[in-house]
C-alpha cells in the first residue's frame, strides 16, 4: 500500500514538473469567498485519478438520469462536475447506509488485494502513523477537497500534528448537499480508515464556511451522536434540498 501511495505520488509530481499542475485559478491563491464558486486549474494526473473514481462509481450509479454517449470516456476526459454528477446518481433510490455501502466497495476495488492488512502492518495506530497520515493528505488529496494544511491538535490527551484543516471543501463547494458530504465523504471515509485500516479517522465538516477538520488517530462518534448528522439542507445551493425539513432528508432515509 506505502509503494502503490509513493509510485502514485512520484507520478504526480513528474507531471507537475512538466508544467501539468493542479491548483487553485483564483487571482488570491485562495478559495473563493463563500457565495462563490472557486475556479481550479486541473492537470492531466488530476483528471486521472476524478476518471477512475467515476468510473467506478458509476458502475453503482443510477442509470435514470444518464444521458447516453456514443463511447466511454477515458480516465483524463473527466472533470469534477461529472465526478460530483456520478456521486449524485449513485444517492438516487438508495438508503443512506446503501450510499455509504457503496462508497466502501468503490475504495476496497481501488485497492490490491490483501491492502487493508498490510496498511495495518505498516501504520498501526499510534501517534507517528496518525501525523504520517495526516501528511500524506495535504497533497495526495488536493484534486479531491481542495487546498488543505497539517494542523496540531488533541488526542487523548496528546498534542499531535495529526490533523487536516481543508479550507473550503471543493466536494461540498460543488455538489452543496448535506447528504453527499455525510454519506458518500464523510462516514465511508472515516469507517474505512477505522476498520479495513486500522487507523481511527475522526471528519469534522464546517457547513458554514464550507471547512472541515480531518483527525487522525481519533474514533469517529456514532452516528446518532454525530452533530454532522442533523444538519438542515444548504437551502440556497442545493438543487435536491428540502426547506422544510429540520434535518437534510438524505440523512433520515
Amino acid at each position: 500500500m506505502a509503494a502503490a501511495i509513493a509510485s502514485m505520488q512520484a507520478v504526480n509530481l513528474t507531471f507537475r514538473r512538466r508544467g501539468v499542475r493542479c491548483g487553485i485559478a483564483e487571482p488570491s491563491g485562495e478559495p473563493a469567498p463563500i457565495g462563490q464558486k472557486t475556479r481550479y486549474d486541473d492537470g492531466l494526473v488530476e483528471r486521472v485519478f476524478m476518471g477512475l473514481f467515476a468510473r467506478k462509481m458509476d458502475k453503482f450509479g443510477s442509470k435514470k438520469n444518464k444521458k447516453k454517449e456514443t463511447k466511454e470516456k477515458g480516465f483524463w476526459e473527466y472533470d469534477y462536475e461529472s465526478f460530483v454528477e456520478v456521486s449524485k446518481r449513485v444517492m438516487q433510490g438508495r438508503s443512506r447506509v446503501q450510499q455509504q455501502e457503496a462508497v466502501r466497495e468503490v475504495l476496497l476495488s481501488m485497492l490490491p488485494p490483501g491492502a487493508p492488512q498490510q496498511f495495518r502492518k505498516l501504520f498501526p495506530p499510534t501517534k507517528w502513523a496518525a501525523e504520517f497520515n495526516a501528511a500524506l493528505t495535504v497533497p495526495f488529496f488536493h484534486w479531491l477537497v481542495g487546498p488543505s494544511q497539517v494542523i496540531e491538535v488533541e488526542v487523548n490527551g496528546v498534542k499531535q500534528r495529526s490533523g487536516v484543516r481543508i479550507k473550503k471543501c471543493r466536494y461540498l463547494e460543488n455538489s452543496g448537499c448535506v447528504g453527499m458530504c455525510v454519506n458518500m465523504c464523510k462516514i465511508p471515509t472515516q469507517d474505512f480508515f477505522t476498520n479495513e485500516f486500522g487507523l481511527p479517522l475522526t471528519m469534522n465538516p464546517n457547513f458554514e464556511d464550507m471547512s472541515c477538520e480531518m483527525i487522525y488517530g481519533q474514533a469517529p462518534p456514532a452516528f446518532e451522536e454525530d452533530p454532522a448528522t442533523k444538519q438542515p439542507c444548504l437551502a440556497d445551493i442545493c438543487s435536491m434540498s428540502n426547506p422544510s425539513s429540520p434535518i437534510c432528508p438524505k440523512l433520515e432515509a
